[in-house]
């Protein structure tokens, strides 16, 4: 394929997997509603990933954890009406994959049926091998997660650089190749060190998307509120802020409070 995906009328897995084969860098971003969603599928967003990260930047919560498989569902269907061209990815919440393969299986197939979109994610590696296999063979697309997993939040302790020790980077790179081996369609890395990011995305055929995985990985993801400066107070090294929208927005807020209460809104033309 020789057209860039700004020609792309639909991102499918073929065209994901294509940018790697290319050398074209894939963008990914999250997505949790119909509004926010619109905008960046128009901007020319490849991916849009409906993230567990929703049970932090929408419900507040302290983890991803608590938000559950229907509500991950409903966010879903609100981006997918949304969306004209980006591929839209939803990620499997705790508790829907982990127990049993069967389990996994009809949480995913809930998830395609309900929500419309395109492919599924899970976080894990050998220990969910069975998962994805079953999940692939009905035919529903699968992207991977490996490295620092939220979801393993408290078996972990710390949000901190995962695989910075030979055996934990030893595992990551086995499960990388495993999962690309069952035929996952993309991989993302989360907070590793970016020479071993370099070494995953050269040793799998199928494409990486880094966070907080240095600049080698074939794609990039971003929670869009922390990348628009919606969340104030999250400050890794990895996020680059493209706007401060919380102080913008808190400045329009003042500024419609004192028309409002100055009598200077609505004016002569804001009114039938």
């Amino acid at each position: 394929m020789s057209a860039s995906t700004s020609e792309i009328k639909r991102v499918t897995t073929h065209v994901i997997q294509a940018m790697k084969k290319r050398g074209e860098k894939i963008a990914m971003l999250t997505a949790y509603d119909f509004s926010m969603a619109r905008i960046l599928d128009e901007a020319g967003i490849d991916i849009l990933l409906v993230g567990d990260s929703a049970s932090n930047v929408m419900a507040g919560h302290e983890t991803t954890l608590p938000i559950t498989l229907d509500q991950m569902i409903y966010h879903a269907q609100s981006v997918v009406r949304a969306v004209h061209r980006a591929m839209v990815v939803v990620d499997m919440p705790f508790g829907s994959y982990q127990s049993n393969s069967e389990i996994a299986l009809k949480s995913a197939i809930k998830i395609m049926k309900e929500s419309g979109a395109h492919a599924v994610k899970l976080e894990g590696g050998a220990e969910v091998e069975e998962s994805i296999q079953r999940i692939l063979m009905a035919g529903i697309p699968v992207m991977g997660h490996l490295g620092l997993t939220p979801q393993s939040i408290y078996k972990f302790g710390t949000y901190t650089v995962r695989a910075k020790q030979e055996a934990e980077a030893g595992k990551l790179l086995a499960d990388a190749k495993l999962l690309d081996s069952l035929g996952c369609f993309a991989l993302v890395l989360e907070k590793i060190p970016a020479r071993l990011a370099k070494d995953v995305s050269k040793s799998i055929e199928i494409p990486t998307i880094g966070i907080g995985a240095g600049p080698d990985a074939d794609g990039q993801v971003l929670v869009t509120h922390d990348m628009l400066g919606i969340t104030k107070d999250f400050k890794p090294r990895f996020l680059r802020r493209y706007l401060e929208l919380f102080d913008a927005i808190g400045e329009a807020t003042q500024r419609y409070i004192t028309d409002v209460k100055g009598r200077d809104f609505p004016n002569e033309h804001e009114q039938y």
